[in-house]
């Protein structure tokens, strides 16, 4: 089963963040004593991520060290396949997913009309992340965020040489030397894609499809294939995991386009049909706290959405990049429109 998007019906209700409605949003709780018995009593909780596993994985770890007797089971794929396979579970009434996260937003609009999200709000999220970043009827919240910039092997490529500009990947010099994430796969290249063809028209992609462009599945691909040398330059991809490969030491320059940086926010909620309830909301309530948060941040260097929490010393503000806008309303209407013809354009 593949779970169509279906156009909204323009409901305020229906917006993923910052809507202007009277809030719905259950009253803030914290992490009790007693939830933390509940949890343990369960023992399990599954978290289902389009996070990279060099981050989920050591979160996990984090997590049951702070709260032995629980064991964290990672779920993880790509974001569109993570869409795919919930609406599978779902229909065949098999009850897996206790916690979800995506890289796409607009999910998180279909998955609440559907009813399939518990609304929880943790006092972190009420007190620390800004109205815009949650969901005024406490369906979910903002993770954390991350950008899809473009990036080049240094080995390969000289810093005189390199693109500056989306553009820039269309000179016959980048030819056979570039790789991209694909849409209809992950959440983070669908929502780069609908900003870059908004801004730059779908006659750009069909240029850049004459470029010999590697396809790849997930953002998470672009980062290690520049990393082993199977590519020179990255369209596209998961920021943080480039800024962790220089940390190991890897030759390879972030690039933010002078047209606009695609911008990723990554919602997380609870899921209404979680097994493990209990569980469920004290992970959650964990990651969204100053503890949960500055671990991601520390570990990766995603952005935080907790507003306490500070950028990782070394990367660049936020506010200092020029971003583009994220729409996951528009997401939401056309994402099976994007994923055809992106299809048709690189014949994948």
């Amino acid at each position: 089963m593949i779970m169509r998007r279906r156009t909204l019906l323009g409901a305020a209700a229906l917006l993923p963040f910052g809507a202007r409605i009277v809030s719905a949003a259950p009253p803030a709780e914290t992490i009790t004593p007693a939830l933390i018995e509940a949890a343990k009593k369960e023992g399990k909780v599954s978290y289902y991520t389009a996070m990279d596993l060099s981050v989920a994985e050591p979160m996990a770890k984090a997590f049951e060290a702070k709260f032995p007797g629980i064991k964290v089971a990672v779920e993880r794929t790509g974001a569109e396949r993570l869409f795919n396979r919930l609406a599978q579970e779902t229909a065949s009434n098999i009850k897996r997913c206790d916690v979800v996260n995506s890289s796409d937003a607009a999910h998180f609009i279909t998955w609440k009309r559907e009813g399939w999200l518990q609304p929880y709000v943790t006092v972190d999220i009420a007190e620390n992340v800004a109205p815009e970043m949650r969901d005024p009827d406490g369906a979910f919240a903002n993770q954390r965020t991350h950008l899809s910039p473009m990036a080049y092997n240094i080995g390969l490529v000289k810093p005189e040489d390199a693109p500056k500009a989306f553009n820039d990947l269309l000179d016959p010099k980048y030819a056979g030397k570039l790789v991209k994430g694909h849409p209809g796969y992950s959440g983070t290249i669908m929502t780069a894609t609908q900003q870059v063809a908004r801004e730059l028209g779908w006659g750009y992609f069909e240029k850049l499809a004459k470029q010999k462009v590697m396809q790849v599945q997930s953002a998470t691909e672009p980062p290690k294939k520049l990393e082993a040398g199977e590519r020179a330059v990255a369209v596209d991809g998961s920021d943080y995991l480039f800024w962790m490969a220089r940390e190991r030491g890897v030759p390879i320059e972030v690039v933010y386009p002078v047209e606009g940086t695609p911008l990723i926010s990554n919602p997380m909620a609870v899921f209404k049909a979680a097994p493990n309830p209990n569980a469920a909301r004290l992970l959650f309530a964990w990651i969204m706290s100053g503890e949960g948060q500055e671990f991601i941040v520390n570990l990766s260097g995603q952005y935080p959405a907790n507003l306490k929490v500070k950028a990782k010393a070394g990367r660049p503000p936020l506010s200092s990049i020029k971003t583009l806008r994220e729409d996951p309303v528009e997401v939401e209407k056309t994402a099976d429109e994007i994923k055809a013809k992106y299809a048709r354009i690189f014949k994948v």
